[in-house]
């Protein structure tokens, strides 16, 4: 609806130039417009969704290749382009997002960095947090009127025992990313797996996925091994044949297997496995053939064009943990739009809809989970160059949704506080 121009009483229109009472009418028509624009400016104000972003800087270890270095921006840099995103939308529903950052360098200072953006108003905060300090700040009496987004942590803990009602989650769990690989391993005809488990809780818990995953898709391990040897000598002058003696060494002996999966999450010696094997076998998991919410080579249903975006601000290939953040910011600014509201417990009710939905350029609707707080989404699986498949594959069929093939589905919940 176009504005109408601003009623102004006759006596002001018209003033009668001459004398004291000209200035009079002046002044008047002065006070009238800083009037108008306090107005408008009140009500700019008003409608303005205020998000907080709480990130740990996680310090990185010396990675295995120096083609990708860990990037110290990750994560963030999804948010800011979600909120830009958000503020292009802005402009035509008359609504502003700002994004609020805490980046921290210590664990101890994600409590304060947590109450400061409460005490500031601030009542949706992106969260990139491993599970137990994400669960910490989520427990916090001031968080209770605090809607939290995780974007970086895959515990199915999180979705299950140790769910909060506070919690949403855009980044997939680990049983999602393990049953989209077993489900493209049972298309395949794939089904006897070696399995090759590092040393970290991550990789426990990633094998710990796997494994259900193998039960609920009719896949046999067939060996699960750890894997103890020292990566550390890679980079001497004849690294590369100790590495690939050990390899062959390890998977002697093996039964029979179609692939290897490997769980290290940390990137430590995954890639070692590959083309090493004694016998010539795929490797799939952490390494090899990837699942995740967000792939490099993925182009398709207008992914291009979020790619060129992001790399356009950032400099650099989106990650995982930027397209879960920039998910975040979307699923606010899609709510607000929709609701025509930027009171956050309007915002938040709009997302719990059961009939809301986003776009994520993964070619179906996403929504969350009323059981968990879990974003369904479609789990791509790709290797550096290209895009091999995604899941849901076809044929593996749900009465409600497909997507909820993936992950825990209602009847398997452990969360209790929804």
């Amino acid at each position: 609806m176009a504005c109408k121009e601003p009623f102004v009483p006759p006596s002001i229109a018209r003033p009668r130039m001459q004398g004291g009472s000209g200035l009079s009418a002046a002044r008047a028509i002065v006070a009238v417009l800083a009037l108008l624009l306090a107005a408008r400016t009140a009500v700019g104000a008003e409608a303005t969704l205020r998000i907080g972003y709480l990130g740990l800087s996680i310090k990185h270890e010396m990675p295995n290749s120096f083609l990708d270095p860990p990037p110290a921006d990750e994560g963030v840099q999804g948010a800011r382009l979600g909120v830009a995103d958000n503020a292009t939308t802005g402009r035509f529903t008359g609504q502003g997002f700002a994004l609020q950052e805490k980046l921290v360098n210590d664990p101890e200072a994600v409590v304060p960095a947590l109450r400061e953006l409460v005490a500031a108003g601030i009542r949706l905060v992106v969260v990139d947090l491993p599970a137990s300090q994400l669960l910490e700040v989520a427990d916090l009496p001031e968080a209770r009127g605090t809607t939290l987004f995780n974007m970086r942590a895959p515990d199915d803990a999180l979705r299950n025992e140790s769910c909060r009602r506070n919690l949403l989650h855009l980044t997939p769990s680990r049983a999602m990313l393990a049953d989209a690989l077993a489900q493209f391993l049972a298309v395949r005809r794939w089904r006897d797996i070696l399995l090759v488990v590092g040393p970290s809780e991550g990789d426990r818990l990633y094998a710990e996925a796997i494994r259900r995953a193998a039960r609920k898709f009719q896949l046999r391990i067939v060996a699960d091994k750890p894997w103890a040897y020292d990566p550390g000598a890679r980079r001497v002058d004849t690294g590369h044949y100790g590495a690939a003696a050990e390899v062959a060494r390890f998977t002697q002996g093996v039964p029979s297997h179609d692939i290897v999966v490997v769980a290290d999450e940390a990137g430590d010696w995954g890639d070692e496995i590959a083309y090493r094997t004694a016998e010539p076998r795929l490797v799939a998991g952490t390494q090899g053939l990837v699942p995740a919410n967000w792939a490099r080579p993925h182009e398709q249903w207008g992914a291009t064009q979020l790619q060129r975006r992001f790399r356009a601000r950032a400099q650099r290939w989106m990650l995982p943990a930027d397209h879960a953040a920039w998910l975040a910011l979307r699923a606010i600014g899609e709510a607000a739009t929709r609701s025509r509201s930027t009171d956050p417990d309007t915002v938040v009710a709009r997302i719990r809809d059961p009939d809301f939905e986003l776009a994520g350029f993964k070619g179906v609707p996403l929504s969350f989970r009323p059981w968990d707080g879990q974003l369904r989404q479609p789990v791509l699986l790709a290797n550096d160059r290209t895009l091999v498949s995604v899941s849901p594959q076809p044929g593996f069929q749900h009465q409600f949704s497909e997507l909820d093939t993936l992950g825990t589905d209602r009847p398997e919940t452990k969360c209790r506080s929804r």
